[in-house]
């Protein structure tokens, strides 16, 4: 039974002496390996070596502060509503008297979370956010996890040290 009229019939033709002892084979084997032994190698040492991965890269996220040292989250939850995965999540708080110099306004995340084996980096929730507040690094990569209860990242992995600043073209 045929399924269409447009079969095609090939015929094969006698094999030379050199193909049958498999030379031609050999030969193109042995050039392709001399070929990459000469040349650069694509692969660095990673601990000591870092690769620059771009400023469109979006890897580690960070929650900043203004230039004061306050959180600019005000709870929102338009990063949440934007992540796809789900992976975002915060308890809203009203800032209380005296805590003018920690929130810029008067609501605050508490509680800000994100699942980070859910998170799928693409850069939604940093689109979202009206006070330019959660950031995805594009020169930190996320660590490797080994317990199950490191995926879930607070607030004291996600807010910004002062110390330790991170600045993006065009950004405060």
């Amino acid at each position: 039974m045929k399924l269409s009229n447009k079969t095609k019939v090939l015929e094969q033709g006698e094999m030379t002496l050199a193909e049958r002892m498999y030379l031609p084979a050999i030969v193109g084997g042995m050039a392709t390996t001399l070929k990459h032994f000469f040349s650069k190698p694509v692969t660095i040492r990673y601990p000591e070596q870092k690769r620059y991965l771009g400023p469109v890269y979006r890897g580690q996220h960070i929650l900043k502060r203004d230039e004061a040292g306050a959180e600019r989250c005000t709870a929102c939850g338009l990063c949440a509503v934007a992540c796809p995965a789900e992976a975002i999540s915060m308890v809203a708080e009203e800032r209380k008297a005296g805590e003018e110099t920690l929130y810029r306004e008067e609501k605050y995340a508490k509680v800000y979370e994100i699942n980070m084996l859910r998170c799928i980096f693409c850069g939604l929730c940093e689109e979202a956010c009206p006070k330019e507040a959660i950031f995805l690094r594009h020169d930190t990569m996320v660590p490797v996890f080994h317990q199950r209860d490191e995926v879930i990242w607070g607030k004291d992995k996600l807010v910004e040290k002062m110390d330790h600043r991170y600045l993006r073209d065009g950004w405060k």
